[in-house]
């Protein structure tokens, strides 16, 4: 099963070639072209690719379409797709089962999220506004005192990890220790056979103390319950069957880490945006009429989550493209949100934007439980920016981008504070 014929030569066809560092720094042209010369290939590892909002939307609706890898079929895979899981390797099925549910399919992934979700439903995380406020206003003082700073280590950092922390019932004081291994966390995110052993080892070393952590503190929340979430998933319940100790340490890892890595690449790669486009700034800054829309654009426009990827579990057709059972595709998402049959003038950086159906949050059963809460964050802290620092400017000519692939964001984002 291949995609259709082309009379392009091989050579002059674009392919997604993950390992190409233009990915991740500046990922948007190398879009345009693949949705117009090669919207839907296989490419030379072995997997298809996915650029136009349709038919990533397509797939993300399908539930044909799998979150576990487990059902990839890793001969058609670049080695190291992987890692092999032997019956007599206990350390290897114990990361089998701290799999999180992002990466799992129902009934598990089910039971999983509907322990979790009803933290994140909108009237709860509109309860949390107004502490996110005394945060966001907290960090703003010390930034305008200082006058020039990284936002991203001032402000788009320490807001989300806070209010994430406050609702999990993590001691916030321990955010320094578990920033390093959140950030080895989302680097890991990117494909195995896109990471060199040295990353592969800081993930896993990661897991390991991330585990550890939350081991001691769920303990002692067994013994000493209280409000937060901890507390409640500790004493979870479906049907008579509590979490296992696995499933427990990974829900609280997703929780923490989803709960803030792509939040602070939302802020921070919003903030660049509105700097970037003065017109946007200035109808951001002055009508709070469109701080809403303003944050669904910057989820479009910006795209912190790239992509994702799904695993076929039977013989399937989308685009007009034929996948067999155990093929995996990669959704460019990012690509989607850019696509010129869905989004007029999509290069176009507009906080008025409606409709905005952008892919910012995935679909389907897997759409992130944290998006009333990213939204809420990022809606609360930008428009606090732009109230307190009307001046905002940048303080460098350009920014320097990580080479995670999946979650996309910058290593830093100098700023002048003037109000």
């Amino acid at each position: 099963m291949v995609t259709p014929p082309t009379a392009e030569p091989a050579a002059a066809r674009p392919v997604f070639d993950p390992s190409d560092p233009k990915w991740a720094s500046d990922p948007f042209p190398l879009y345009a072209d693949l949705r117009q010369r090669a919207p839907i290939h296989r490419n030379d590892l072995g997997f298809w690719v996915v650029a136009r909002h349709a038919d990533c939307l397509a797939i993300l609706r399908d539930r044909r379409a799998s979150s576990d890898s487990l059902n990839v079929a890793v001969e058609r895979m670049p080695e190291g797709f992987r890692t092999p899981i032997t019956e007599d390797d206990p350390v290897a099925a114990a990361m089998l089962e701290m799999r999180p549910f992002l990466f799992r399919d129902p009934p598990d992934h089910t039971r999983l999220r509907g322990l979790v979700s009803k933290a994140f439903t909108p009237k709860v995380v509109e309860a949390l506004r107004i502490r996110t406020q005394l945060v966001v206003d907290e960090l703003l003082d010390a930034a305008m005192e200082a006058g020039q700073v990284d936002l991203l280590d001032a402000f788009a950092y320490p807001l989300p990890v806070r209010v994430i922390c406050d609702l999990l019932g993590v001691p916030v004081e321990d955010q320094d220790r578990f920033k390093v291994w959140s950030g080895a966390l989302a680097r890991g995110l990117d494909p195995d056979f896109l990471l060199t052993a040295e990353v592969i080892e800081a993930r896993g070393e990661a897991v390991l103390q991330f585990s550890q952590y939350f081991f001691e503190l769920l303990a002692e929340r067994r013994r000493v319950p209280g409000e937060d979430l901890l507390s409640r998933l500790v004493q979870a319940e479906d049907g008579g069957t509590v979490l296992s100790e696995g499933e427990l340490l990974s829900t609280c890892i997703l929780l923490l880490v989803a709960g803030h890595e792509t939040t602070v690449n939302l802020i921070s790669g919003g903030t660049l945006a509105l700097l970037r486009h003065p017109d946007q700034w200035e109808r951001f800054r002055t009508d709070p009429e469109v701080h809403r829309s303003g944050v669904e654009e910057m989820l479009r426009f910006v795209s912190p989550v790239q992509l994702t990827g799904r695993a076929l579990t039977e013989d399937c057709e989308f685009g007009g493209v034929s996948f067999a059972a155990g093929d995996f595709a990669m959704l460019l998402l990012a690509s989607g949100n850019h696509d010129p049959d869905q989004f007029e003038d999509p290069e176009r950086f507009d906080v008025t934007r409606t409709p905005n159906n952008h892919l910012g949050f995935g679909f389907g059963i897997h759409h992130c439980l944290g998006a009333p809460l990213a939204r809420m964050e990022t809606q609360v802290a930008l428009a606090s920016l732009a109230r307190r620092a009307p001046g905002l400017a940048l303080a460098a000519d350009d920014v320097t981008y990580k080479s995670n692939v999946v979650l996309r964001g910058m290593e830093a984002l100098p700023v002048l504070m003037r109000g």
